[in-house]
C-alpha cells in the first residue's frame, strides 16, 4: 500500500517529498505548456488543454492515493509524451475550413513532409498522454496529504503542497525569462523527479535509464536556435544579402531587411516589399515628428521611419530576444540611432501608462501566432487590435495625428473587423492601400494627418457602416473569429475532452462508478465548485495581462496570487473557521465586484501600488472560493468521491472558456457565480433534506453553524 509506504519515513521526509513532487507538478505543467507548441504547431493555440490535462491527470491519480505506489510509471509515461511530440513535430498537421484563422506554417520541415489534414489527433492524443504523465505525480501527492491529515496537520500538508507549486512557478519563471532551452527546463523536472525515486527506492535503475532517456530525446530533438518568453525561435540567412527571416516554433514571423531607398535590391522581393513599407509616406504633406511603433520586432518598421526623416521614434516591442536580433543583426541597424528609444514592453501596457503625445502612432504586423497564457484561448496579439485598445492609441494622438496599421489579410472578415474598430474609433472609415507586399498586403490610415487625403464631399461626421457581425472589444477579443459563437471544431474538440475526462475518472475510481447508480450519488455541489474555480483563473489571468502586459510576468501574478491566497484560507480554517454564511456572501460580492470595476482603476503608476492592487483583485474571491469550498469538502463522508466530482467539473470549467467566444471574457464571471450561486442552492436543499431525515451532519460540520 501506497500510504504505508509513506509512513516507512519520518514524517520529515514525508514533508520534503511533498514540497519536491508539489514543485515538479507544476515545473512540469509550465515546460509541457512552453515546450509542446514549439515540437506540434496547432498546441499553441490551444495550451490551455495542456492545464486542463494536468487537473485531469493530477486528479486521477489522487483518486488512486490508498493504493500501491506506481510512482515508477512517471518516466514511462513522460517518455512516451515527450517521444510522441517529436514524432508528431515532423509532420504538417493543418486545418481546413476551420473556423478560426490559424497560422500552420512549416517552414522548418523539408517539402516532402508527411501532411495529416486534421489538427484533432495531434491535440486529442497529446491530450490523453499529458494527462497520463500526471497521474503518478497525483497519487504521489494525495498519499503525503493523507500521512499529514493522520500523523501531523492537514494544514502543514496543505501548506507545503502549496509552498512546493509556489516555488515551482518561481523557478520556472526565472527559467523563462533567463532564455534557457527546453533540456535545462526537463534536466530540473527530472532531477527533482529522480530525487523522489531515489527517496523511495522504487526500480532505481530502470528509471534512471528512462529519466536520461528524455532528457536526451529533449537534446537531440532541438530545432530552435534560442528562446524567448514566448517562442522558439531561429535565424535563416539569405545568401548574398543581409536580409534573414525570424522563424517562431517554426513558422516565419519576420523577415528584417534593407529597406532604404538606396540600398540596392539584392533579392527578388525586395523592391516590392520596400515600395509597400514607404508608400504610406509617400502620402503625408510633411515628414513624421514624434513617431510611437507598436510591435517593433526586428526593426524594419523604425528602419523605414528613419529613412523617411522621423525626428523622434518610441519602439515598443513585448519580446526581448526578437529586440536583440533586431539590435545586433538587422542589416539597417535602426536601433543604434539616437533618434530611437526603445520600450520592451506589452503594447497596451505601454499605452495604458504613458502621458506621450505622438504625431503618428504605427501598428506592425503584430499577429502573434500563439495563445497569451496557458490559461485563455485568446491570442497575444487580440488585445491590441480590439476598439479599446484603438481607442486608448487614439488618445495619445497629438493633434492633427494619424494612426497607421499594417496587417497580412488572409480572411476579408478580418478586414472588416479592423475597418470596424477604426471606424467606429475616429468616426470615419479608414484610407486602405491594398497589395501584394509580400509582408502585409493591407495598410490601413486613419485619423486628422490623413484627411488632405479624402475627397471633398466626404461628410464629416457622417453614419458609420457596420460592416462585421461582431467589433473586437476586449470583452470579446476574437479577431480572427468571424463572428460570435462556437464552431462545430471547437464544439468537437469540448466533447472530445469532456469525455475524456469522463472515462479516465469513472475508470479509475469503483467509488465514481457506484455513484451514479446510488440515489443522490451524484454530487453536483462539488461540480459546481471545480467548474467555478476554473473559469475564475481564466477570467483573471485575461485581466491581469491587461495590467501587467502578455509576459511571464502576469502568470507568476496569477498563480502567486491564487497559491497565496488559497493557503491564507487554509490557515484560516485551521485555527478559527469562518461562518459559512460570511464566506459565501464575501465570495459573491467579491466576483460582482471584479466584475463591475473597471480595469483601469486598478493601474497604478508604482509597481508596488500595481501589484498590492491585483493581488487583492485576484486573490479576494479565490480567498472566499477556497474556504467556500474546505467547509463543504470537509463536510463530505467520502473525500474521494467528492474530489473526483470537483475534478470533473474542473474539466468542464476549463473547456467552458470556450464560451467566452459566444458570450465574452465578463460574462465568464456571471457564470462563475450562477455556478456558486448554484452550490449554495444544493447545499440548503441537502441540509434541508438531511435535517428532515435527523442526519445531523451538516449542521455539525466545523464551521457550517
Amino acid at each position: 500500500m501506497e500510504r504505508s509506504d509513506a509512513r516507512q519515513g519520518s514524517i520529515r521526509q514525508v514533508g520534503l517529498e511533498l514540497v519536491l513532487v508539489s514543485f515538479l507538478v507544476l515545473v512540469q505543467e509550465l515546460v509541457l505548456i512552453r515546450w509542446l507548441p514549439a515540437q506540434v504547431r496547432v498546441v499553441a493555440y490551444f495550451p490551455n488543454l495542456i492545464l486542463i490535462s494536468a487537473f485531469l491527470g493530477l486528479g486521477i491519480g489522487a483518486l488512486q492515493g490508498r493504493r500501491r505506489s506506481f510512482l515508477w510509471l512517471w518516466p514511462v509515461t513522460l517518455l512516451t509524451l515527450v517521444s510522441t511530440a517529436v514524432l508528431f513535430s515532423g509532420i504538417r498537421f493543418t486545418a481546413q475550413g476551420e473556423s478560426e484563422h490559424l497560422w500552420l506554417l512549416y517552414f522548418d520541415l523539408p517539402p516532402d513532409s508527411m501532411v495529416i489534414r486534421s489538427v484533432r489527433l495531434p491535440l486529442i492524443l497529446l491530450f490523453i498522454l499529458s494527462a497520463a504523465s500526471f497521474v503518478p505525480l497525483g497519487q504521489f501527492v494525495a498519499a503525503r496529504l493523507d500521512v499529514f491529515r493522520e500523523k501531523s496537520s492537514a494544514l502543514w500538508g496543505y501548506s507545503l503542497d502549496l509552498a512546493g507549486s509556489l516555488l515551482g512557478v518561481i523557478a520556472f519563471t526565472l527559467l523563462s525569462v533567463s532564455g534557457t532551452f527546453p533540456v535545462v527546463w526537463f534536466s530540473l523536472a527530472i532531477t527533482v523527479g529522480l530525487v523522489l525515486l531515489m527517496l523511495r527506492g522504487t526500480r532505481r535503475g530502470l528509471s534512471t535509464l528512462l529519466i536520461l532517456a528524455v532528457g536526451i530525446l529533449v537534446y537531440t530533438s532541438e530545432r530552435g536556435l534560442m528562446y524567448s518568453p514566448y517562442y522558439s525561435l531561429d535565424i535563416n540567412a539569405f545568401e548574398d544579402s543581409p536580409d534573414f527571416e525570424v522563424t517562431t516554433n517554426g513558422s516565419l514571423h519576420q523577415w528584417a531587411k534593407s529597406l532604404r531607398r538606396e540600398d540596392p535590391n539584392l533579392l527578388q522581393f525586395d523592391s516590392i516589399i520596400r515600395v509597400g513599407y514607404h508608400l504610406p509616406y509617400t502620402l503625408l504633406e510633411e515628414p513624421p515628428g514624434k513617431v510611437l511603433v507598436l510591435g517593433a520586432g526586428t526593426g524594419n518598421d523604425v528602419s523605414v521611419l528613419l529613412d523617411e526623416g522621423a525626428e523622434e521614434i518610441h519602439a515598443v516591442e513585448i519580446d526581448p530576444v526578437i529586440l536583440k536580433i533586431g539590435k545586433e543583426r538587422h542589416p539597417n541597424r535602426p536601433y543604434d540611432s539616437p533618434r530611437v528609444t526603445v520600450f520592451n514592453t506589452d503594447a497596451r501596457s505601454y499605452l495604458s501608462n504613458t502621458n506621450e503625445k505622438y504625431d503618428l502612432i504605427v501598428f506592425g504586423t503584430l499577429d502573434s501566432m500563439t495563445r497569451l497564457s496557458a490559461l485563455s484561448n485568446v491570442r497575444l496579439d487580440n488585445f491590441v487590435y480590439t476598439k479599446d485598445a484603438i481607442e486608448s492609441a487614439r488618445r495619445r494622438l497629438a493633434p492633427g495625428g494619424g494612426m497607421m496599421l499594417y496587417f497580412m489579410v488572409k480572411e476579408d472578415y478580418i478586414r472588416e473587423h479592423l475597418v470596424d474598430v477604426l471606424s467606429q474609433t475616429f468616426g470615419e472609415g479608414p484610407l486602405q492601400l491594398q497589395g501584394p507586399y509580400v509582408l502585409f498586403n493591407y495598410v490601413f490610415m486613419a485619423g486628422d494627418r490623413f484627411d488632405h487625403l479624402r475627397p471633398p464631399e466626404a461628410a464629416a461626421g457622417q453614419t458609420v457602416p457596420q460592416l462585421s457581425t461582431s467589433i473586437p472589444t476586449d470583452d470579446w477579443p476574437y479577431l480572427y473569429l468571424s463572428k460570435r459563437g462556437i464552431s462545430g471544431f471547437y464544439l468537437s474538440l469540448m466533447a472530445a475532452f469532456l469525455l475524456i475526462g469522463v472515462a479516465g475518472v469513472f475508470v479509475s475510481s469503483r467509488q465514481m462508478r457506484a455513484s451514479l447508480l446510488e440515489p443522490g450519488g451524484v454530487d453536483g455541489e462539488m461540480f459546481l465548485y471545480g467548474l467555478a474555480f476554473l473559469l475564475l483563473e481564466t477570467k483573471f489571468v485575461t485581466a491581469m495581462n491587461l495590467l501587467w502586459g502578455a509576459t511571464w510576468l502576469t502568470s507568476a501574478v496569477v498563480f502567486g496570487s491564487i497559491l497565496v491566497m488559497i493557503l491564507v484560507g487554509t490557515v484560516i480554517m485551521e485555527l478559527k473557521p469562518m461562518v459559512w454564511r460570511v464566506a459565501a456572501t464575501g465570495l459573491i460580492v467579491s466576483l460582482l465586484v471584479t466584475y463591475f470595476i473597471p480595469n483601469d482603476l486598478l493601474l497604478r503608476e508604482s509597481i508596488a501600488g500595481r501589484l498590492a492592487a491585483s493581488v487583492l483583485f485576484v486573490g479576494t474571491p479565490i480567498f472566499f472560493a477556497s474556504i467556500c469550498f474546505a467547509l463543504r469538502f470537509k463536510a463530505r463522508p467520502a473525500a474521494d468521491l467528492a474530489f473526483g466530482w470537483n475534478l470533473l467539473g474542473a474539466v468542464a470549467g476549463g473547456l467552458m472558456e470556450f464560451f467566452s467566444m459566444l458570450v465574452g471574457l465578463k460574462a465568464l464571471t456571471l457564470v462563475a457565480v450562477a455556478a456558486y450561486l448554484g452550490s449554495f442552492w444544493l447545499y440548503a436543499v441537502r441540509d434541508r433534506a438531511e435535517s428532515e431525515e435527523g442526519t445531523p451532519e451538516a449542521a455539525t460540520a466545523t464551521g457550517l453553524v
